[in-house]
């Protein structure tokens, strides 16, 4: 992750939830007081976010020990020591709930992403995430999403061209927008890869025959997957093929033996449920 954006997302959410001071710590605990802690597992789960964990206390107070007992992607258990935290206790009051909701929702993505990692395995099918993060926190996320197994698409909207069914209409077809795409890349030299969205074998076709890297099957039937499969296949082994739309874990196998290679999953990065994790509190 890079350390300047890393840093900054750690500041805004101090600013968000410190504000003018941690009154509460401030006006209880003395300046001198020393304190230590542990992060603990209360379920089962992918560790991730312990880095960010460790900048917030050290951006609060320099002081602050924080040392990790397992690495960004291990698997815990319930009761398993995730950290150490030693030093000054208004410090580690003050940045415990910035720390842990960090490192809860990372933990809950990575976790969540292993669990659809597991259930592709020995298919050949990859797991993506997507755009739909949560603004402001898209390195965090997609680097959790890393640590649980799975891979990045695009980071933006900058690096790759995803022609998708707005972008077709606004066009005037798939034809079109991927022959406008391609013009444009020429005459700026500039290559980057382009994928087309399709909803339909007819779709499919018009995107196989103006030539593209990847094709996204996009809330297709798993019958229709199959099919769509079978027709990239006879023109080109070369071209990617991403299912995409409404994919729950109940029926993920079952798109990945369809013979994709990648399936995007929104729900990674919009919907994960945070693992459990507490900071259990010992002054001293």
């Amino acid at each position: 992750m890079d350390s300047r954006k890393l840093r900054r997302i750690v500041r805004s959410a101090l600013e968000e939830d410190v504000g003018a001071g941690d009154v509460t710590s401030e006006w209880t605990v003395g300046t001198e007081a020393l304190a230590s802690g542990r992060m603990i597992a209360k379920e089962a789960g992918v560790v991730c976010g312990l880095d960010v964990a460790r900048l917030v206390f050290q951006e609060l107070d320099r002081e602050i020990d924080f040392t990790s007992r397992v690495r960004d992607g291990d698997r815990v258990t319930a009761g398993d020591g995730i950290a150490r935290i030693e030093g000054p206790a208004r410090g580690i009051l003050t940045g415990e709930r910035v720390a842990l909701n960090f490192l809860q929702r990372m933990s809950g993505i990575a976790t969540m992403t292993a669990r659809y990692a597991e259930a592709v395995r020995g298919t050949g099918a990859r797991i993506l995430d997507t755009r739909k993060t949560t603004p402001g926190l898209r390195m965090l996320e997609k680097y959790a999403v890393r640590c649980g197994g799975g891979e990045n698409h695009r980071f933006g909207l900058y690096d790759m061209v995803l022609i998708k069914d707005n972008h077709i209409a606004a066009s005037g077809g798939i034809g079109e927008a991927v022959q406008n795409a391609k013009c444009k890349m020429q005459s700026v030299k500039c290559k980057m890869p382009i994928e087309v969205e399709v909803k339909n074998l007819s779709e499919l076709a018009d995107a196989l025959e103006v030539g593209v890297d990847r094709i996204m099957l996009d809330n297709m039937s798993v019958e229709e997957m199959r099919q769509a499969v079978e027709e990239v296949r006879k023109v080109s082994d070369a071209v990617e093929i991403e299912a995409s739309g409404g994919v729950t874990l109940a029926h993920l196998r079952e798109i990945a033996e369809t013979g994709v290679d990648f399936i995007s999953v929104g729900a990674l990065t919009h919907s994960p449920q945070a693992l459990d994790v507490s900071l259990i509190f010992h002054s001293r």
